[in-house]
């Protein structure tokens, strides 16, 4: 199974795939929702992050019955999370 995330400046999509005896990915599942006027602000880094985690959550149920030989796969624009991987500077807030 794998996980395609996207997010936009003003939406976030998330497909759950799977792949068939046949080769082929099929959606088995798919959300999109809106950002609200605060996760509109965030960084392009911490919206990718944000839907990563709602995608999983949503999914709990679905990712848990899988059985441990299976590979999961979470496939994103990993460009932007390379922030996370650096040293931060970090302020008093």
């Amino acid at each position: 199974m794998r996980m395609e995330v996207d997010v936009l400046d003003y939406a976030m999509d998330r497909i759950l795939s799977m792949e068939c005896e046949d080769g082929k990915w099929r959606p088995v599942a798919f959300l999109s929702k809106s950002l609200n006027e605060t996760e509109r602000n965030y960084e392009i880094h911490n919206k990718e992050m944000l839907v990563t985690i709602r995608g999983l959550e949503n999914w709990r149920h679905l990712l848990e019955s899988i059985v441990p030989c299976f590979k999961f796969e979470v496939w994103m624009d990993y460009k932007n999370l390379e922030y996370f991987m650096k040293v931060q500077k970090l302020n008093h807030r």
